[in-house]
């Protein structure tokens, strides 16, 4: 899907997909096991106004989701970079590093429009729907994040929204998509956001942390690019309502390094980390219950994958990198 006519084009726009670097494919694996763990027989009063299609058809149609969603990511990532003047990406160089700002702007945008193009190809207006606000989302959200009051940066509430936007409007709205594509009721579709929203905050509270006490190796990220760029994420927010004074380092914005040197210090004598980590477990709890709350089923393949989707909230909770 990502092949372009003009060859400098497609080399840019496949740069992270060849490299294989764009992280785990999280989130296709995320929404191809809610299409199974949904993979039941639909109530009598749904079936009569749904779309009736093929096992297999439906099965495609959802495996699009999953690669619209995958582009969707990737062109934030090459945007997300631009805007960040980064130079690497998980540990090999960035695409505007490798062929300039410009490119790597057209490489994104050709990637969402290629994610139009398939999202159009569903037929859906609701699922259209919900993916273009989540690009909406994304732009948001990078916009709240360039442009915050001193009084917004120390909110937990505007931080989380913001997270929202950033990485779990995503993931949440795909798995959305995943359930309407399947003709599933508007409550297990709930159900089915439910748990890509609390994953998707987890995923991104233990990413906070591990700004703070990941290696950079691991990360692919120098550790503490956060702070360093003057973004305050929830480890610091903790760590302000216990020592206030921290407050005032946050508002000069971290230019200064001994700014830095003490708010880890301020940072290490709180409960920030900790805090930051039981709030990850608390959203990651929400989304094992989401699934536990779908409708039963004693398919053997559906309650694997239900499985796999409540040792996922594991797995990102316990993540070293």
């Amino acid at each position: 899907m990502v092949v372009a006519e003009v060859p400098k084009l497609a080399s840019a726009a496949e740069y992270f997909f060849k490299m294989g670097i764009e992280g785990k494919r999280f989130r296709p694996t995320v929404l191809l096991l809610m299409a199974s763990a949904l993979d039941m027989p639909l109530p009598h009063s749904v079936v009569d106004g749904v779309f009736h299609s093929l096992p297999n058809e439906l099965r495609s149609r959802q495996q699009c989701i999953a690669e619209i969603t995958e582009m969707i990511h990737v062109a934030s990532l090459l945007h997300d970079d631009v805007l960040d003047d980064a130079e690497t990406r998980r540990g090999v160089g960035s695409l505007n590093f490798v062929m300039g700002n410009k490119l790597a702007v057209l490489a994104g945008d050709f990637l969402l429009s290629r994610a139009c193009v398939a999202l159009a190809s569903l037929k859906n207006t609701e699922v259209v729907s919900l993916l273009a606000t989540v690009v909406e989302h994304l732009v948001t959200g990078e916009t709240m994040q360039m442009s915050t009051t001193s009084e917004q940066r120390c909110s937990m509430e505007y931080y989380l929204q913001k997270t929202y936007y950033k990485t779990a409007s995503l993931i949440s709205n795909s798995c959305k998509a995943i359930a309407l594509l399947a003709g599933q009721t508007a409550e297990v579709s709930m159900l089915a956001y439910e748990y890509g929203r609390n994953l998707g905050l987890a995923f991104q509270l233990i990413d906070d942390v591990l700004d703070f006490t990941g290696t950079s190796v691991s990360l692919g990220k120098g550790s503490l690019s956060d702070i360093r760029h003057g973004i305050v994420t929830a480890p610091i927010l903790f760590a302000i309502e216990e020592f206030p004074q921290l407050r005032e380092l946050v508002e000069r914005g971290f230019d200064n390094p001994n700014d830095v040197d003490a708010a880890l210090d301020y940072l290490g004598k709180s409960r920030g980390i900790q805090r930051t980590k039981e709030l990850a477990q608390e959203h990651a709890n929400r989304a094992v219950k989401a699934i536990e709350a779908l409708p039963y089923s004693d398919d053997e393949d559906i309650q694997m994958s239900r499985r796999a989707l409540v040792d996922l909230t594991h797995r990102v909770i316990t993540r070293t990198k």
